[in-house]
């Protein structure tokens, strides 16, 4: 159902450093590329994530309650993205680990250089 999420950012060069080099590690690149906003993905066809100057020319502001989330196939990846993201400025809202044993969600959070939300996570099979 989702085919991209923007996220606003004031510093569009540093954001799409820091984008390109955190969904590098996911096999994800550019797709779509503007002076305006620049977004990712792992194929064109699957969802992606942008960021943008806003349009209307004001600074960006971080939503409150406002969150992506990345979905990744192994605890391991949600690992790695989530310190590849602390490596590159990111600041920690929560360490990767697991956070509901019944559904077996594990999930790392972090804001990235504007200060907008993001979560890698993974749904692993918890044992019957």
């Amino acid at each position: 159902m989702i085919g991209y999420v923007t996220l606003g950012t004031n510093n569009l060069e540093q954001a799409v450093a820091f984008y390109d080099e955190l969904f590098a590690t996911i096999g994800a690149g550019r797709f779509l590329e503007t002076e305006q906003f620049v977004a990712w993905a792992a194929a064109p066809d699957q969802p992606g994530v942008s960021v943008t100057k806003p349009f209307d020319g004001k600074p960006a502001t971080v939503g409150n309650g406002t969150m992506v989330a990345i979905m990744l196939d192994s605890p391991a990846k949600v690992d790695a993205f989530y310190n590849k993201a602390i490596s590159l400025g990111a600041t920690c809202e929560g360490k990767p680990g697991l956070r509901d044993e019944v559904s077996g969600f594990y999930a790392g959070y972090f804001r990235d250089l504007d200060g907008n939300k993001l979560n890698a996570f993974y749904f692993t099979t918890p044992e019957s």
